[in-house]
């Protein structure tokens, strides 16, 4: 039976991350891989996580089994920062826990489909992994362009996508940090979206993987709160991957918005049973630890502070990059007033070949950069790379 299989191309961040560890060159640069690292290198677990985790040990006296919908506890915890003082909106959202953001845009995309959406549209570039699991549950999608080529985002485009769609289609959105491009919609942007969905009645699902890594915890949901605002049913898939560092503890949420308490208990009884159906239950300890955080006063002032650090330094390094202006044929400008970790450069992937072969600059073959690989000891070096690749 195993003869019928066709082999799939390997994953290209894994190659990617393994001809970087084989280079022995001492001043390598590695912009390929999506977790957030520190001016030294490092990507740490926060000091918040490391003492709710501590106290784990101490105090968690059962591993029991807590249900397909994991721990309550964190995903009502997490639920003010997200969606405000009024975290529930009336008692129109629940949420239950998922193994990390990809989980829950899995559950999220499955039972729109269970719900009858024929069709979801999609900026690209988006999450490679995005289409992977649109393909994987058969799920037709249709491609409009997220971004200009002078580094903002085509609004015209999304709007376009929105309203000439039907109520039985979906569109996805990037809640904050685009990745790949760093390229989020203006408050302005985010209304006309909202104003859109309304009128058409088209399905919004929007993607939050790096809520606090923009511009701020309450800047980076304003644009989704916004279109929560303006319509009667959403999903939300959250991530604390990268806002907590729980990147292989897999902590993840999805919410439902719907238009009545009925409606909405039906909901999650389907998303439950696609979550039994699909890991049973997530994984709790991850889960765990968040929920301490955000729990106690002390932790969540700690995690707080540890993330305006990363939040910060991810935007010197933009601002350093901005700073540069052009290199070569490639102008860097835009990248300072773009957010989170990624960016894509307008580079072609002979290009990308020659930065790795030349001058030891790894990053994926799309264009796309990891800002948290630059250093103050390296970014003048990528910047001169870069120039002398596309000079």
């Amino acid at each position: 039976m195993l003869n019928r299989l066709e082999a799939q191309p390997p994953d290209a961040l894994l190659a990617l991350i393994k001809m970087h560890a084989a280079d022995e060159r001492t001043d390598k640069i590695d912009l390929g891989v999506g977790v957030y690292r520190t001016g030294q290198g490092d990507t740490p677990v926060f000091g918040a996580i490391k003492a709710a985790e501590r106290q784990l040990v101490e105090e968690q006296d059962s591993k029991s089994y807590l249900g397909p919908e994991g721990d309550m506890g964190f995903v009502n915890a997490l639920m003010p920062y997200i969606f405000g003082e009024n975290a529930t909106m009336g008692g129109r959202i629940a949420g239950m826990q998922t193994p990390g953001g990809t989980g829950a845009v899995r559950l999220a995309l499955a039972l729109a489909q269970k719900a009858g959406m024929k069709r979801l549209h999609m900026g690209q570039p988006s999450w490679p992994n995005h289409a992977q699991i649109i393909n994987d549950i058969a799920l037709e999608m249709v491609s409009f362009d997220h971004s200009n080529a002078d580094g903002t985002a085509n609004i015209e485009a999304v709007l376009g996508a929105i309203r000439g769609a039907g109520p039985d289609e979906g569109v996805l959105l990037h809640g904050c940090c685009h990745n790949p491009t760093g390229i989020d919609y203006s408050p302005d942007e985010w209304d006309a979206i909202g104003d859109a969905i309304a009128e058409t009645g088209v399905f919004p699902i929007i993607d939050t993987a790096y809520h606090g890594l923009g511009h701020g915890m309450e800047e980076d949901v304003a644009g989704l709160r916004s279109v929560l605002s303006k319509v009667p049913e959403a999903f939300i898939a959250y991530s604390c991957d990268k806002n907590f560092g729980m990147y292989r503890d897999r902590v993840g949420a999805f919410y439902i918005l719907a238009d009545g308490e009925d409606v909405l208990d039906t909901a999650f009884s389907n998303a439950n049973a696609l979550a039994r159906a699909s890991w049973s239950m997530p994984p709790d300890h991850g889960a765990a630890a968040v929920r301490l955080v955000l729990r106690d006063p002390g932790l969540t002032q700690i995690w707080q502070d540890e993330l305006e650090q990363m939040r910060d330094r991810m935007r010197e390094v933009r601002e350093t990059l901005a700073e540069a202006g052009t290199a070569g044929s490639v102008d860097l400008t835009p990248l300072g007033r773009q957010n989170g970790l990624f960016s894509v450069l307008p580079v072609t992937k002979e290009q990308v070949e020659q930065l790795r072969r030349d001058h030891g600059v790894y990053m994926a073959g799309s264009g796309r950069i990891n800002v948290a690989g630059l250093t103050t000891g390296n970014i003048e070096k990528f910047i001169a790379a870069i120039a002398d690749v596309t000079g």
